[in-house]
Formats: C-alpha cells, sequence, structure tokens
C-alpha cells in the first residue's frame, strides 16, 4: 500500500515538474500562471497518466512493437492531447508544440523511471 502512494506522489511531482519545463521551454504549450491551476493540472494528468494511459498502451500496443518503443511518443502525445481537451488551464497550439511536449514527457518519465526502479 505504501508503494502505491510512493508512486503516485512520485508521478505527481515529476508530472509538476514536467509540466513546468514544457511550459517554460516550449512555445505553443501555455499553462495559466496560476498556482493553484497549476497543481490541478498536474493532478489532472497524474491522474491521466494512472488510469487512461494503460489503456492507450494497450490500444497502440502494435505500434509500440514494431517501432521498437519510439510510439511511447505517440501514447504521451495523446495522453497530452486529452489534458488539454479536459483541462482548461492547458493550452496547446499546433502539433509541433504537441510533439516536442510529448517528446520532453517521453524523457522526464524515462528518467524517473529508471531513477525510482532502484528505490
Amino acid at each position: 500500500m505504501i508503494r502505491f502512494f510512493f508512486k503516485i506522489i512520485v508521478l505527481f511531482v515529476s508530472n509538476l515538474a514536467a509540466l513546468a519545463a514544457i511550459a517554460y521551454f516550449i512555445e505553443g504549450f501555455k499553462i495559466v500562471p496560476n498556482a493553484f491551476e497549476f497543481l490541478t493540472v498536474a493532478a489532472i494528468f497524474t491522474l491521466i497518466n494512472f488510469f487512461i494511459r494503460p489503456i492507450i498502451k494497450l490500444i497502440f500496443s502494435p505500434i509500440i512493437i514494431i517501432t521498437l518503443g519510439l510510439g511511447i511518443v505517440l501514447v504521451n502525445a495523446a495522453t497530452l492531447y486529452i489534458l488539454d481537451f479536459f483541462s482548461g488551464g492547458v493550452s496547446i497550439e499546433g502539433l509541433i508544440s504537441l510533439f516536442y511536449a510529448s517528446l520532453a514527457i517521453t524523457v522526464i518519465h524515462f528518467l524517473v523511471h529508471f531513477i525510482t526502479k532502484k528505490i
């Protein structure tokens, strides 16, 4: 049970940092500068990653297998698109910014998974 809560907290903090970095570095990806709204967006993104992302990975599993794992970028793009759809605090303008944001999410999730796997 403690591992479950630890995983959720780590995912929330990594999503918070990833969204902050993406909003700062990627043009066309905007988050409302209100702190409460930013925490709400990070919480929604964590819930999407925790509950909806496994279903999306199952749907895209043939593409993930054929591309030797690079299809995860499409999964992350889908989760960011769902976040943009459900949250009013996020605005993603164009496919290029969505692609760069999904690449950044992919790298950050990989690093967090690699670091926390040993804990």
